[in-house]
């Protein structure tokens, strides 16, 4: 069973992230769920549940943001991937700038450092100056930026649509087989003779 690490932090976008931890475990994943403070503020105030609730669904194991003893802060311990979402500008430049002050942080460090799958979406509008740099050396430095930016060209008809899409594109970079949307043809447009 695959195994991946998900960090919800202070950015807005909980939702993103109560979604992808749904679709992880329908694919049979387990998942070491961290939640900031500020991400337990957000998923109230956006999902209406609390941090135990998102981690009562089979699979899920919810960690303590400040045990920096946990699994997901070592090197030794093998997840598949580790995913920040949505991650806040904090959390980016903490990451950028090498700080594993709590477990979300020292997790995606941990990924860094021993090679491993990270995800970061960053749920910001607009973005800062250090906040593009820092998500430009992270990518650089082997970090898979992808901006929770839902696309309009499939006819989105709610907002969970809106969700999926952005959902769907972090489960390709984990290579889940999902049905979430519809992928792109080339057939859409008609081409011109």
């Amino acid at each position: 069973m695959p195994e991946a690490v998900v960090a919800l932090t202070g950015a807005s976008g909980a939702k993103y992230c109560v979604r992808l931890i749904e679709a992880l475990v329908e694919h049979n994943w387990s998942v070491n769920l961290i939640v900031t403070s500020t991400g337990a503020i957000n998923l109230d105030l956006e999902c209406g549940i609390s941090p135990s609730e998102l981690a009562a669904k089979e699979g899920v194991t919810l960690e303590n943001n400040s045990n920096l003893a946990a699994k997901a802060a070592s090197g030794s311990a093998r997840f598949d991937a580790y995913v920040v979402c949505p991650a806040s500008g904090t959390t980016i430049g903490k990451i950028a700038a090498g700080i594993s002050d709590n477990l979300a942080t020292r997790s995606a460090l941990v990924a860094m450092k021993e090679r491993r799958k990270l995800i970061i979406v960053p749920r910001e509008a607009p973005y800062s100056t250090p906040h593009l740099k820092a998500m430009f050396n992270l990518s650089e430095w082997g970090a898979v930026i992808l901006p929770a930016s839902p696309g309009f060209y499939q006819s989105p008809r709610n907002i969970e649509d809106l969700i999926d899409f952005v959902v769907a594109r972090i489960l390709d970079q984990l290579d889940v087989d999902h049905t979430l949307g519809k992928r792109w043809t080339g057939e859409e447009v008609p081409s011109e003779d």
